[in-house]
């Protein structure tokens, strides 16, 4: 593909500051940073590395007024590694099918679950139809996960043949998230517990794949200690990532300081650690239906923390919400059965690691030639 189109290019540098590897980092470039190659249509931007190998890119729409205003692109980094890269201008990108990591979609079928997965996990949470279900109502604003085994996206699949309840080789539904919060769903706590809201009324998507899915949850006003208060979450998962991102945006009828409680279900034969050094709570446990063992993790931003707190259904962080009532955190989990992480140190590692790419992300430089 020839470069550019006279408009020259942009010489991107990223460097991981920390002393460990970062694999799968994605690197996001807003529109402005990519000015002078003259070409205002994200889609037909392309990025190379140093090798000369184009990159796979995505745009992103943050705003949901279905213009984008990122480009973003993945990157492997050694520790203290120093890459380049170069954008340019050429023609709109068309993606193959085996290029999508990620992906998610709004279900109508099943209740109005959303869906969303990566090439190494997948989840989803619940639309206000299941409240009124005939077969199985649930009234919950937990999260849901599903286990596999494969790197393929196996959403349209499992939902197609209705039949992911058991392991069919590439996986299966072996978790029952219930009424807990189950892989990350949030609260509020106040008056030593746990107010949640019912299930999501709307649903938002704002991109999807092939790198990240990124879309939004709207939730009615529930009560938190006598007050109501309205939700928009927004919810991405990054390719190559075990953790997704949650950000919940609170509204309230008055001036309140509000504490969010984010959560993992809590199972008997659990084994749990929180180092608020770095915010994180990690726990290995037995799986459901004998399908062997699986970790679950939260991630906070450490200067947030107010403390690791328990109730009946859940391990909590709790976590003190900024004057612009929008909170942050990081949930995720693996399955011993998909070869990623063998035991509860591995899995440790893994979210310690991620806590510190939090803490110190790669940091990019752009200059044009």
């Amino acid at each position: 593909m020839p470069e550019g189109n006279g408009s020259g290019t942009v010489k991107i540098t990223a460097v991981n500051k920390i002393d460990i590897s970062q694999t799968s980092k994605t690197i996001e470039l807003e529109a402005s940073d990519l000015s002078s190659l003259g070409e205002k249509d994200l889609t037909k931007i392309h990025v190379k590395d140093e090798s000369g190998k184009e990159v796979v890119c995505q745009t992103v729409d943050t705003d949901g007024d279905y213009y984008p205003e990122q480009l973003i692109f993945q990157a492997d980094f050694n520790p203290g590694q120093t890459r380049t890269f170069k954008a340019f201008a050429g023609e709109k990108r068309v993606y193959e099918k085996s290029q999508f990591r990620a992906y998610g979609r709004f279900v109508r079928e099943r209740c109005d679950d959303f869906c969303w997965e990566n090439d190494r996990i997948a989840l989803r949470i619940y639309g206000k139809p299941l409240e009124n279900c005939v077969l199985y109502p649930l009234t919950s604003s937990t999260v849901d996960v599903w286990s596999k085994r494969t790197t393929q996206l196996i959403t349209n699949d499992w939902y197609m043949v209705d039949n992911y309840h058991g392991d069919n080789g590439t996986g299966g539904d072996f978790y029952s998230a219930g009424l807990s919060r189950g892989c990350g769903g949030n609260g509020l706590w106040a008056a030593d517990k746990l107010w949640v809201s019912k299930n999501f009324v709307e649903s938002r998507p704002l991109t999807n794949g092939p790198i990240r899915i990124m879309f939004e949850l709207t939730y009615e006003p529930f009560e938190v200690n006598g007050i109501m208060v309205s939700e928009v979450k927004r919810i991405s998962l990054d390719a190559g990532h075990n953790l997704t991102h949650f950000q919940s945006t609170y509204k309230t009828d008055g001036n309140v300081n509000l504490v969010c409680g984010a959560g993992l279900k809590k199972v008997e034969g659990e084994h749990v650690e929180v180092n608020e050094k770095y915010g994180w709570l990690a726990k290995w446990e037995p799986m459901e239906m004998n399908a062997g063992e699986q970790g679950m993790a939260l991630i906070v931003e450490p200067n947030l923390l107010e403390k690791h707190a328990e109730d009946d259904l859940n391990q909590l962080m709790l976590i003190k919400v900024p004057s612009n009532n929008t909170v942050s955190h990081w949930a995720g989990f693996c399955w011993d059965k998909s070869g990623q992480f063998k035991d509860f140190e591995d899995w440790k590692k893994y979210v310690e690691q991620f806590a510190k790419g939090l803490a110190t992300p790669i940091e990019v430089n752009m200059s044009a030639e």
